[in-house]
């Protein structure tokens, strides 16, 4: 998939969970979210993007959200 529409996808759901007062239950979220809904491959292009430092498009609670829960977000084979 497209990396900057995975980024768009991604920064939408951190849109949604900004609101939630809780910071760490927002992170568990949009993490969760991540998780549940998108494939496996997306995932891994997600964590791709992220570890090779061309995350600069993504939010900032996205961007947390993946690096507190980065486990929780790897593919199970």
């Amino acid at each position: 998939m497209d990396m900057e529409n995975l980024i768009h996808m991604a920064n939408k759901i951190g849109e949604f969970f900004e609101s939630v007062p809780d910071r760490e239950e927002a992170l568990l979220g949009i993490s969760g979210h991540i998780h549940n809904f998108w494939a496996p491959r997306m995932r891994s292009q997600l964590l791709e993007c992220v570890d090779s430092a061309n995350s600069e498009g993504l939010k900032p609670i996205v961007l947390e959200a993946i690096r507190a829960h980065r486990n929780n977000l790897l593919p199970r084979h």
